[in-house]
């Protein structure tokens, strides 16, 4: 326990699925957390649920509605933490969507929307968060990837493409950050039990745990867990690491 004491993230998509877990679990561990969704019902509900959850008070976690695909978005909520923070620690990276269709069939419109979110968006809130850590010499930045990056899948061009390019901004910003001791990792979550997984037919989530050596579905948990371990003094020396969490799916 209190293994982020004193420590202030920012969790972004974090009104639900692994995101929401996240939020649950830094708050257990002694962290302050912000939670940015574009989601503004879903984002209230989910801090008085954590609230609840953990026996927290609201001096401990906040939501700001956010749209991470809109630069100005970002840094009016990056002002906003600072000034009542006073610090940005962590940042967690996991907003994301899905717009899937074949090549064939995908329009420009859903190819650039899912491009926005997912690629851009990291680059967005890491750009604005990013002077307050250099500032301070030290910082988590974690990035949410993909199994599906590392070996693409059918009907995602867009996803596939986003996640893909996140593993390569992890490894740049590794390197460019390193100096300022800001460690740059990232996740590469297999399927999991969300809500974004359960527009997925039964067939082939069948198929996938066939496929897959851990018999299972992932959890939220089990994603949170290997964000903890990044974002703690534990992982000070991992950096530029894509950690996947898969069940073993990709062997």
């Amino acid at each position: 326990m209190n293994r982020l004491e004193h420590k202030v993230a920012i969790i972004t998509g974090a009104a639900q699925g692994i995101g929401y877990s996240t939020a649950r679990m830094f708050i257990q561990e002694g962290a302050k957390v912000i939670i940015w969704d574009i989601n503004e019902e879903a984002g209230h509900r989910a801090r008085a649920a954590i609230e609840q959850e953990t026996g927290t008070s609201q001096a401990n976690i906040e939501f700001t509605a956010v749209n991470v695909a809109e630069f100005s978005s970002v840094i009016a909520a990056t002002e906003k933490a600072i000034s009542k923070w006073g610090q940005i620690d962590i940042l967690i990276n996991n907003a994301g969507i899905t717009r899937d269709a074949t090549l064939k069939k995908m329009t420009v419109e859903q190819w650039q929307g899912v491009l926005d979110v997912n690629l851009s968006g990291v680059f967005h809130c890491t750009k604005a968060v990013m002077p307050f850590m250099i500032e301070k010499q030290g910082g988590r930045i974690l990035n949410t990837t993909s199994v599906v990056a590392l070996y693409g899948n059918f009907g995602q061009s867009n996803y596939v493409a986003s996640k893909a390019g996140i593993i390569g901004l992890t490894k740049v910003w590794a390197r460019e950050l390193g100096r300022h001791g800001i460690t740059v990792n990232a996740v590469a979550p297999g399927f999991v039990a969300t809500e974004m997984v359960k527009t997925v037919p039964e067939k082939v989530i069948a198929g996938l745990i066939e496929r897959t050596p851990a018999g299972r579905l992932g959890e939220p948990d089990d994603i949170s867990r290997a964000y903890l371990f990044l974002a703690s003094d534990e992982a000070s020396f991992i950096n530029g690491a894509i950690l996947s969490v898969d069940g073993g799916l990709t062997l």
